[in-house]
This record gives structure tokens, C-alpha cells and sequence, in this order.
């Protein structure tokens, strides 16, 4: 039985039904697809290295303790990885009609939180992995140590030995997941005894972490300032819509190299274009900025391996208001650095790791409460996770190109999602299915962005 972290149990209870909160996305492979058993063989021998996804949730009765993980003893392989296939021709434009459907479908929470759809029939001879995982199950960074795990680096890589036959492990009863969180709940305040009198002992680092909170917490206080209002915001409906664009790291790295700024200055630069595009088509003002929650990763080179979420956020103004691209990316990277140097992530950190202090109960009904307010201060979400930068296979096939799905969250219409891969850089776009008929006039505005700033840099001096 394994505790749930109260940031991992916040995206358990915040999700509803127009809310779902599973990330996951889109990878495309070389042709042909391989035979279900084949594939289904290939994550069973993997599934020893991450047992979460043979775990199901368990809800403490009353919320009077966190959720915890314990293992299915009906757990079905044959649920999870599921195969369909796209009618002629298998345009992309219908692989991302498939991916918005699935995708606006909560995961069913007496099972195993994640699904793999094998998806045949795109055109050029190629095929598709669609995933979904439950955001209380990982994070950004952590789900792509899952894809390493899942896939090989090798087309045809040395055959391991056969798994060992899996037994789940006992179920507990609802008397000893009362007990259990009860017995947890008292330690809290022990560990946190424990992590103050060791502050105290050492007042120099104290009053470094006091000293970097409060400059977050000063960083973060403008922002309840309500920005204008714009049709990126407003009630969410069940659907989902998602496309998708495209770049290369290289651009990246040209764009940079002449221009200056970070790759995700470069990055959401791009995005800024593509949103200004947006409202243009869509005939709103653009004499203005757009909020973006950015999340960041907070978990220290010693927790790479483990799945569960070390995120904190920043909130970046993305400049829509400035037409030329250069001067975009130089906002952009001046802006960046800025919130860097205030610490506004690590206080964000600080504050989630705070919630250790509140009952799990006033926890969870904050969470689902929140999601009902009126919340117009972030117009939009912006993710950026970098992914291995060589090739990847799947049951011997090649995966030329992948990418990522992020849920919307409170009432923001439209986010960004970015990954990279072998070169590759890949934006994916989701929408409120009511709402966002023109999510391709924004996916085509971040290529335009992208090529705008190679184009000028390509014509620097």
C-alpha cells in the first residue's frame, strides 16, 4: 500500500467531467503496425519496472486520509492496450480527430489509470500509439522516463528473459485503510518537527530558502490583477479537440545562436505568434499580453526515476502586443530572466509542499472548489518537456516523431504542449472541443512564428 502525495492527490480531485486530468499524447511510427500480441508481450515484460500501472486508487472513507495505491487482483492487460484503426486515407487531420475523442474520455478509476490505443491505418504505410496516464500518476519529466522504460533503444535489442509471473499483493479492507491513515496522518507533524528543528540548527540555509520564498510570493502578488477579458477563458464543455505543429531542435539552435534567448525563450516566442494570429483571426484586441501558466520541474537530479509529481509553475506574459518577431523573443528572454531571478517557481514549490499541513479532507474539497470559481487571472498553459534525443523503437519499428497531450484545467480554453525528439520539436494543442473550431488557425500561427525567427536569423549579421 503506497501513500498518494498531496500533489498528486490534487489532480485526482480536481478532475470532473469536463475536466479530465490525464496527460499522455501521440507517437508515430514506421510501418507496419505490429501484431497485438506482439506489442502486448512487449509491455508485459516492462510492467515489473513500473508497477503503478498495475495499481489501482484507493479513496479513504470520508477523505480522511490521502489516496493510496495498492495493486489490482483483477488486473487485465488486454483493458489497457487496445488497437482500432482509421479509415482511408488515415489523414493526420483524422488521428487528431481520434486523439481529441479518446482524450475527452475520463479514465475509469477502478482500474489502472492509463490506456495505449495502437492505431492502424495512417497514411504512408506508418502507424500510432496513442497513451493517456492520469496526471496523479506523473508528471511531465517523469512520464518521459516511462516512455525510455516502455520502448527500446535498440530495432532489435536483446532478448531479456521472460517476467516473472506477477501476484498482486494483498487488498486491504476499508478498516485498514482508515488505520493506515490515521497511523500516517500522526507522522506528519513528526516529519515536519523534524525538518524544523533541523532549519533551525542551520539558520544560514534557513534564510536562504525565506529569503528566496518571499521574493517569489513579492513576484507572484501582481497577478491577481484580472488581465482583459478574451475568449480564451470561459466554462468548459465534455469535448476536446487537439492538433498539432511542427519544428526542429536545429531552428531552435539557429534562432539562438543569432537572436539570442534560452530554447524555450525561442519556444514561446513561436507560441506568443501563434496566439497574436488567433485573436487576430478572431477580431479581439492583441494591444495586450496573455498570461501562461509555465510548469517546472522541481525534482532534484537524485528523484529522476521515481513517477510521481515534483512540479511548481511560473507564470510567463506572453507578448502578443509586439508584431515583429525579434522584438517578441527579446521580451521574451528579458521576461524569463526576470522570473527566474525572483524565484517565483521555487515559491510555488514551497507552498504546494505546504499542503502537508492541511487534513486530506479540506484538501480535496479545496480542489474541487477552486475548479467552480470564476478564474480569468491565466489565460492559458504553456509545458515544455524535453525527450531523448535519439531514436526510439516499438515492437522493432522506429518512432519518427511524437507528440504530447495536456489537459485544459479551470477555465482556460486552449494550452500548449511541447516535446522534443531526435531532433524534432513538437507542439500539441488542446482545445475545448465548443469552442476552439479554429485551434488549426493556432497550431499554423506557431510554425509561422517558428519560421519568421529562423528567416531573421538567417538574416543576421
Amino acid at each position: 500500500m503506497d501513500r498518494m502525495s498531496m500533489q498528486d492527490a490534487s489532480f485526482l480531485h480536481i478532475e470532473s467531467d469536463t475536466s479530465p486530468m490525464h496527460v499522455g499524447g501521440v507517437s508515430i511510427f514506421e510501418g507496419p503496425p505490429p501484431e497485438q500480441a506482439r506489442f502486448s508481450d512487449q509491455v508485459t515484460a516492462k510492467l515489473d519496472l513500473v508497477p503503478r500501472y498495475r495499481q489501482v486508487v484507493r479513496i479513504v472513507a470520508r477523505g480522511l486520509g490521502s489516496p493510496v495505491w495498492v495493486d489490482d487482483p483483477h488486473f487485465n492487460l488486454g483493458y489497457h492496450v487496445r488497437r482500432t484503426a482509421l479509415p482511408a486515407p488515415g489523414s493526420d487531420a483524422q488521428l487528431q480527430a481520434l486523439v481529441g475523442r479518446v482524450m475527452s474520455q475520463n479514465l475509469d478509476r477502478d482500474k489502472p489509470l492509463w490506456e495505449m490505443w495502437l492505431v492502424e491505418g495512417l497514411d504512408g504505410g506508418r502507424w500510432a500509439l496513442l497513451s493517456k496516464v492520469h496526471h496523479c500518476m506523473v508528471d511531465g519529466v517523469a512520464s518521459t522516463d516511462l516512455m525510455a522504460v516502455l520502448f527500446d533503444v535498440e530495432r532489435d535489442p536483446v532478448e531479456a528473459d521472460a517476467p516473472s509471473a506477477w501476484a498482486p499483493g494483498p487488498y486491504p479492507s476499508e478498516a485498514q485503510l482508515l488505520a493506515g491513515a490515521l497511523g500516517g496522518g500522526a507522522m506528519v507533524p513528526l516529519a515536519l518537527a523534524r525538518d524544523a528543528l533541523a532549519a533551525v540548527r542551520d539558520p544560514r540555509t534557513l534564510a536562504g530558502d525565506v529569503d528566496v520564498t518571499v521574493r517569489g510570493l513579492i513576484a507572484s502578488a501582481g497577478l491577481a490583477r484580472r488581465p482583459p477579458d478574451s475568449s480564451l477563458n470561459g466554462p468548459l464543455g465534455p469535448h476536446r479537440r487537439w492538433g498539432w505543429a511542427r519544428g526542429t531542435l536545429a531552428d531552435v539552435q539557429t534562432v539562438r545562436r543569432a537572436l539570442g534567448g534560452t530554447v524555450n525563450d525561442v519556444v514561446l516566442a513561436a507560441i506568443s505568434g501563434g496566439f497574436r494570429d488567433l485573436l487576430l483571426e478572431r477580431g479581439e484586441r492583441v494591444d495586450r499580453t496573455l498570461r501562461s501558466l509555465v510548469p517546472v520541474s522541481v525534482r532534484r537530479p537524485g528523484e529522476r526515476g521515481t513517477y510521481n509529481n515534483r512540479v511548481s509553475a511560473m507564470v510567463a506574459e506572453l507578448p502578443i502586443e509586439i508584431a515583429d518577431p525579434v522584438a517578441r523573443l527579446r521580451s521574451v528572454t528579458v521576461q524569463m530572466a526576470g522570473l527566474k531571478d525572483s524565484k517565483q517557481a521555487v515559491a510555488g514549490e514551497v507552498l504546494t509542499s505546504l499542503g502537508g499541513f492541511a487534513p486530506p479532507l479540506l484538501l480535496m474539497l479545496g480542489a474541487r472548489v477552486s475548479t467552480r470559481l470564476p478564474q480569468r487571472n491565466i489565460n492559458t498553459g504553456t509545458t515544455n518537456v524535453p525527450g531523448p534525443q535519439f531514436p526510439l523503437y516499438a515492437a522493432g519499428r522506429r518512432m519518427l516523431e511524437s507528440f504530447p497531450y495536456i489537459p485544459l484545467f479551470a477555465n482556460v480554453r486552449l494550452a500548449v504542449a511541447i516535446f522534443s525528439y531526435d531532433g524534432m520539436l513538437s507542439f500539441g494543442v488542446s482545445g475545448d472541443y465548443d469552442t476552439t473550431a479554429d485551434l488549426q488557425v493556432l497550431c499554423d500561427g506557431i510554425e509561422r512564428g517558428l519560421t519568421e525567427l529562423v528567416r531573421a536569423a538567417d538574416a543576421a549579421p
